[in-house]
């Protein structure tokens, strides 16, 4: 078990719960350090005053916020301290809501909330309020403090287990009034057939099926690059052409869906798969030098299987 990033309590009417708090989600990215590409030294990022061109120690360093007029107000970190929210170990409950009435844009990052300690009363609590929310498919709106930032949080049930997503604040969520909508409403048929489309698509969600597939490349990279392989960059692939005719387009995508007039397009041409598509069945082929192949490269290479 990963060590929890906070602990406290669930506080809601005159309820607590000890409860510990760990990060839903963990880093699968590829990380690189910065090195000089002539010895392979580490780069150090150093503070410089612009002015003087002396470097500056961490604790002479001050915050600067630029006003309208572009003068800078400069804060101290005791300045900066008056204006934090006040430290506490609690995540107070303000309301219950329903949970589809919240939408997604707001969700920030995940994290799991779980019982802290053994005892019968803390675990009895937790489930409880597990149950409840579970039952009644709400969650639980609330706040807390996390290191020295306040937040807007949402308590939900996934998997038997209290998770809690911080949630961005109404003001940071773009309004969409006065983004271009895209004309039109489109002609009831064209509507119809793009409906018949989705549906021919659907399918239950199964998180499984979609992988990083930039990952996966990298990863082919740095192993080639280890094997002292040459590595070349690829060609860009051309720009996508607009739609000349939609209702056209829709008729032979929902008939390709469906399995019928064209073929699937795991049976196409592969001069009409993209780049990412064809490197997924170079993979699967075992073909060598893939990530430096350029999309005409790779479907030669797989015609020649």
């Amino acid at each position: 078990m990963a060590r929890p990033l906070w602990s406290g309590s669930l506080s809601f009417g005159l309820v607590n719960v000890p409860v510990q708090l760990f990060s839903g989600v963990r880093d699968q990215a590829l990380h690189f350090r910065q090195l000089h590409e002539k010895d392979g030294s580490p780069i150090e990022t150093r503070r410089f005053c612009s002015k003087e061109d002396e470097e500056v120690s961490f604790d002479q360093v001050g915050h600067g916020y630029e006003t309208d007029k572009g003068k800078p107000v400069v804060l101290t970190d005791e300045e900066l301290s008056t204006a934090a929210p006040r430290k506490t170990r609690t995540i107070d409950i303000e309301a219950f809501v329903d949970l589809t009435d919240v939408d997604p844009i707001y969700f920030d990052h995940p994290y799991f909330l779980l019982p802290q300690g053994d005892a019968e009363g803390t675990r009895r609590a937790y489930r409880l309020l597990v149950e409840v929310l579970e039952q009644s498919d709400r969650a639980a709106l609330g706040r807390f403090v996390m290191r020295t930032k306040e937040y807007l949080v949402a308590v939900r049930v996934r998997d038997g287990l209290l998770s809690l997503t911080t949630m961005r604040f109404h003001d940071e969520v773009r309004p969409t009034k006065d983004i271009p909508g895209g004309g039109r409403k489109p002609a009831k048929e064209r509507l119809e057939h793009a409906v018949a489309l989705i549906e021919a698509m659907s399918e239950d969600w199964d998180p499984s099926r979609y992988e990083d597939r930039y990952r996966k490349r990298l990863l082919d990279v740095i192993n080639r690059k280890k094997k002292g392989r040459k590595i070349t960059v690829p060609e860009d692939e051309d720009e996508p052409t607009p739609v000349p005719d939609l209702m056209k387009a829709l008729e032979e995508s929902l008939a390709q869906a469906k399995g019928g007039g064209r073929k699937p397009k795991a049976e196409d041409d592969l001069d009409d798969l993209s780049r990412d598509e064809l490197y997924e069945r170079a993979q699967e082929a075992d073909i060598e030098g893939r990530a430096n192949m350029s999309k005409g490269e790779l479907a030669d290479a797989l015609a020649d299987r």
